[in-house]
């Protein structure tokens, strides 16, 4: 399976390909999409666009993973932000690519095991999971950090009830009922 992960942004997308297959994550390629400054919104959103359509088109990914949006004082970042995320899922979309969402916290719990850790911590641990020794920007180091997050999600969903209840009646005797 092939995931892609995107850390959007108006001035530079950091995207991450990864395979995972028997339970190991492989790095497969990764980069920032940088955009120019004095660009209009409109223009930067269709770069990113087209970048994304283009790495789904490259590397087929089966799924994409892409940061939600945290809180911010600054509504204006926000906005800009919020479009730049539909940017990159539209172009993930053009090519049916399934799309999943996490937290900034969520991804750093994946890949550090601290949902407060730092940059720099998730890229460390991001560098030493994918065996990766080329320096790369926080927003590469991060965007391989959500297709790790998306690859642990899948390889452990979250359990439902009735899993529970198979579990149970599957297994009676590694159960204790009071």
């Amino acid at each position: 399976m092939t995931i892609l992960g995107i850390d959007p942004g108006t001035n530079t997308t950091g995207f991450g390909i990864i395979t995972w297959e028997r339970n190991k994550v492989n790095w497969v390629a990764s980069g920032t999409i940088e955009l120019p400054e004095k660009e209009t919104l409109a223009r930067k959103l269709e770069l990113i666009y087209d970048h994304v359509v283009d790495l789904a088109h490259t590397y087929k990914p089966n799924e994409c993973a892409i940061e939600n949006v945290f809180y911010s004082k600054n509504v204006k970042s926000a906005l800009k932000l919020g479009h730049a995320r539909a940017a990159a899922m539209l172009g993930a979309l053009h090519k049916a690519v399934h799309i999943s969402e996490y937290s900034p916290k969520d991804m750093k719990m994946a890949v550090v095991g601290n949902g407060n850790a730092s940059k720099e911590q998730v890229q460390y641990m991001v560098k030493m999971v994918l065996g990766i020794t080329k320096e790369m920007s926080f927003d590469e180091s991060d965007a391989l950090g959500l297709a790790i997050c998306r690859a642990q999600r899948i390889k452990a969903p979250r359990a439902s009830v009735s899993s529970w209840k198979a579990y149970i009646k599957a297994h009676p005797d590694r159960v204790k009922v009071k």
